[in-house]
């Protein structure tokens, strides 16, 4: 099941024009047989607007949240940009049933490949403003492009708007609407989850830790289920960044934790072996739960979410053994 965070309704200023051909006899008593050209529709993003005609089949993708949101609405992009740390898209294209070998590599997130994008001959780019408003119109004079404001948290929003510009704004809101249910139902296995703080903790390269805030897509998801938060991320902000040193203030009632890359995971066997981690009430008492960094931080988009709920719902179960 896929699913959001209200469950409100969420839209975005789409018109659509219904334009109708005909096709007559030569004789002046043969009637015309109209029949519906393809939908135009005129999509405003974060960008301006765009006019998208029919419904796309050649969709490329720019960002991880992009391409979680169209396999969710059950679209194969014909092209997806890579993350910096790795050839190989996120796992979570897969678990979707996806073959990653289907979908054309067109450079990384950081830097898009615009001749790999153009050869594929798209008729949709979906991206956002954060990652590339940049080369919004080098990509726009290649195909039809629609972009999200921000990232993240933000991802209800981006899924809906990926929708419109798709030609599939109720399946969107369908999914944000079995999302709500699904998170309600996993909190509710929590007992009280407004009672339990959860800390999440992220390795990237062996300076920083991350603390990953309410402003967060993962904050976002654990809003809705209903999970108080420790005070240090009690932010609007993505993410806060502490030391080593300082690693713990990743304490919580449970604290999960994911390494990004090679150099995350480095940094993770370093870190989680030494005293500091160590005496963190959450690690000495076995309630800090290494998780998928692809599952938990690059989905971004309604399967993202889905596989954390899954994660929680089992680890419910296991504590309840």
């Amino acid at each position: 099941m896929l699913w959001g965070r209200t469950g409100r309704r969420v839209t975005g200023a789409v018109l659509t024009a219904a334009v109708l051909s005909g096709c007559g006899g030569t004789e002046p008593e043969a009637r015309a047989e109209a029949t519906p050209a393809e939908e135009t529709r005129t999509v405003q993003h974060a960008m301006g607007e765009t006019e998208i005609v029919g419904t796309p089949e050649r969709v490329v993708v720019l960002d991880t949240g992009e391409l979680d949101a169209a396999l969710a609405l059950g679209v194969t992009p014909v092209g997806a940009t890579r993350t910096d740390v790795s050839d190989e898209l996120p796992g979570f294209v897969a678990a979707a049933g996806v073959d990653p070998a289907d979908i054309a590599d067109v450079g990384t997130i950081a830097d898009p490949d615009l001749e790999a994008i153009a050869a594929l001959e798209p008729d949709l780019i979906l991206s956002n403003a954060v990652r590339h408003a940049e080369v919004h119109d080098q990509l726009a004079g290649i195909a039809p492009t629609v972009f999200a404001e921000a990232i993240g948290e933000s991802w209800q929003e981006n899924l809906l708007l990926a929708g419109e510009a798709l030609g599939r704004a109720e399946e969107a809101q369908a999914l944000l609407d079995e999302y709500t249910v699904r998170a309600q139902e996993v909190g509710e296995l929590y007992g009280d989850p407004a009672a339990t703080e959860v800390s999440i903790a992220r390795f990237l390269d062996g300076t920083l830790v991350r603390l990953y805030g309410e402003g967060s897509f993962i904050g976002s998801v654990l809003a809705d289920v209903g999970f108080a938060r420790p005070e240090v991320q009690r932010t609007q902000e993505t993410f806060v960044e502490v030391s080593p040193e300082q690693v713990t203030q990743a304490d919580g009632d449970l604290l999960f934790h994911a390494a990004y890359g090679a150099d995350g995971a480095a940094a993770a066997e370093q870190v989680t072996a030494g005293p500091l981690w160590r005496s963190i009430p959450a690690v000495a008492e076995g309630r800090a739960v290494s998780v998928d960094d692809d599952r938990w931080f690059l989905g971004l988009g309604p399967l993202g979410a889905g596989l954390v709920l899954d994660d929680l719902e089992e680890l419910a179960g296991q504590l309840a053994a």
